[in-house]
Order: C-alpha cells, then structure tokens, then sequence
C-alpha cells in the first residue's frame, strides 16, 4: 500500500469513527462509547497533519500549474516563492506523519530491572561494572527516577561482581533500552604497575519490569465434573456428588476439590486453586522469555563483542551500532548520557521509517 492510500485509509477510518460516535446508540454502551472516542482522540493529531499535507500538495500543485502559463517577471517570482514554500511545508509535513504512524513500543513507558555483570577482565571488571552502575544511578537521578537495588554481589576492590538494580520512572525503558549489551573498558587498572592500557568488559541488560499478572478466566474456557466424594467425611459427604473437578482447556490444568459438603464451596475452592497455578505459569512464562531477552541481550561478554567502548586515555566514549564518539567521557560516567542515548533513539526511528518505507 502506498503512502497516500494508508493516508486515505486513516482519514476514511477516523470519519467512519466520527459518524459512530454521531450515533445515539453508541451512547447505550458506556464501554464501547470510550473505546471509539480514545481511538478518535489518538487519530486526531495524524488526521490534522495528513489534511495540511494534502492542502500544501493542492498549493504547491496550483502554483507550478499557474507558472506555466504566467510570463510577469514579478508574478512568476512570487509563484517560485509560493511553490517553494508549500513543498518544503509538504516534506515537513509528511516526516511528521510518518513518525506519528510509527508503531510504539508498549513497553516504552514501564519501569525496568538493569542487570550489570563483570564480563572479561578480572577485578578490573568488577570495577568497570561499579563505574556503571554509578553513571546510571545517576542519569536516574538527572531525570528524576528513583533507582532501587534489588541483589549485589560486591568485588574485592569495591567494584561489583553482578548487581541487579530497578529504575522506576515515566518513560525508564524507552530511554534505557539502548543500553543492553557488552561494554568495553580501557584504561591503566589501578592493579597495573606497569602502566599498561587493559581492555575489559561488563555486561548489561535492561528488562521491562513486568506488572502483576492479573488472571481472567472465561468461563466457557473450563469444564466442571461433579462426583460423589470419597474418603472420611460422613454421610452427607459421601452420598452427594459435591466434588468438584475443574478443567481449564487452554492450560490443561486440572484442580479436584472435594474437602467441603457443598459442591458450590467446592466449586469456589477449586477455582481459587486454578486461578493461583494459572498465575505461576504465567509467571513461569515471562522469566523464561526475560531470561531469553537477557541472553540475547547480554552475549558472551567477550572482549570483542560490544556495543560501546569506554577509552579512559583519550577521554572518549565510541557506540559502535551507530559510529557515534564524543570526547565527554568523565561527564556521560556522571550521568550526562542524554546526547548519546537521543542519538541511539533517533538512529532507531531512522531506521523505523526506512523500514516503513517512503512510497507514495
């Protein structure tokens, strides 16, 4: 689809979203009435920027069709200028709009679990991994975060071996995503006696924290058996079918309740039960996929795998994914990380456009 059709598109939807909301039914239902008008809401920006696209497009095409035909020295001037004017405003516009259909991602406003880890390199990188965690405590403090170690392992010199951090803030991942890999270290250790630069290395990785999982069941998702209980309990336990055995299909987990005498109380039990080990697979579920974002994150913490080389002789810090090096390193290691990471940030969305594509 080319880049007008999908403007089309997102026009013909908004207005077909203005019209429903026209509607007096639409008022009936509360819940779909405010799904409508927050997609509406969201809509509206683009749906602006995308009608004064067109309108400059109209402008800029009126005034080269008008050039053709004038002859006026001063006329033709002036319809150079409006030309100019309009398809500079076009261009503009249509960057704009192609960053507001760039997809988000959902995790960009969560908070987020960091992960530092001497890599090669000794004691040295036990240190380099407390230079670290220094520098983003305090780029967490720069932008008014609030930072909480979780778990740490210390190094004998004062550096750590791992240390596992949370940074809660608006926003946190959206900025700290960029900061998951290998970083390399090079400098004269205070080991060294011989004044020899040594390369070493920690890693990190930057996990979206994950919320409290809060588990639905739909009910046609269960099949319920009743049976007559058995074991100790009385009569009235053992000559009415009050066991209850609950099925939940999509899991496959299966929880039996028969500890109480009525088959409701047992129903009840059941499906707290259910609800507790659904929740545990669930959980089971996120740590292996964290655990499977941290591998790809973090490699093998090999000296030559890395994303950012930290030069303490020449005061430089380099980012290897986007050839980027400013001469500011005891400042970035202060928390001043704010041009690197916008040039990470803005490397992405370039990136993300080229994907989209420019068709028009």
């Amino acid at each position: 689809m080319g880049f007008m059709d999908r403007l089309d598109e997102i026009e013909n939807t908004y207005m077909d979203l203005e019209h429903q909301l026209s509607q007096p039914e639409a008022y009936q239902d509360r819940q779909r009435y405010a799904e409508l008008a927050r997609t509406h809401a969201e809509m509206a920006e683009v749906v602006s920027c995308l009608r004064e696209y067109r309108e400059a497009l109209q402008e800029a095409h009126e005034a080269g069709d008008l050039l053709k035909e004038e002859s006026d020295p001063d006329m033709l001037k002036f319809l150079r200028d409006s030309l100019e004017e309009a398809e500079n405003r076009s261009e503009e516009l249509e960057g704009k709009i192609k960053l507001l259909l760039l997809p988000s991602d959902p995790r960009d406003n969560k908070d987020v679990i960091m992960e530092i880890r001497a890599g090669a390199g000794g004691e040295e990188a036990g240190l380099f991994a407390g230079d670290l965690y220094r520098m983003y405590s305090r780029y967490t403090d720069r932008r008014g975060w609030r930072a909480e170690t979780l778990s740490s392992s210390p190094s004998d010199l004062g550096g750590f071996k791992e240390i596992i951090f949370s940074v809660r803030g608006k926003g946190a991942y959206s900025k700290l995503k960029y900061e998951s890999g290998v970083h390399r270290v090079q400098r004269i250790p205070v080991t060294e006696s011989g004044g020899r630069i040594h390369t070493s290395t920690a890693t990190v990785a930057v996990l979206p924290e994950a919320e409290e999982v809060e588990v639905t069941i739909d009910p046609a998702d269960l099949r319920i058996d009743v049976f007559r209980s058995t074991g100790p309990g009385g009569q009235s336990v053992n000559t009415t079918d009050s066991a209850v055995r609950v099925t939940h299909i999509p899991s496959g987990v299966t929880v039996s309740c028969q500890d109480e005498k009525s088959q409701l109380q047992n129903r009840e039990k059941a499906l707290r039960i259910l609800r507790a080990r659904l929740l545990r697979v669930e959980q089971e579920r996120q740590q292996r996929e964290q655990a499977e974002e941290r591998r790809s994150q973090v490699g093998t913490g090999d000296r030559s795998e890395r994303i950012r080389t930290y030069n303490f002789p020449q005061g430089r810090i380099s980012d290897h994914r986007i050839g980027l090096t400013v001469y500011r390193l005891e400042e970035a290691l202060d928390g001043d990380l704010d041009e690197i990471i916008e040039a990470l940030a803005s490397a992405d969305r370039a990136e993300k456009l080229e994907e989209m594509g420019g068709g028009k």
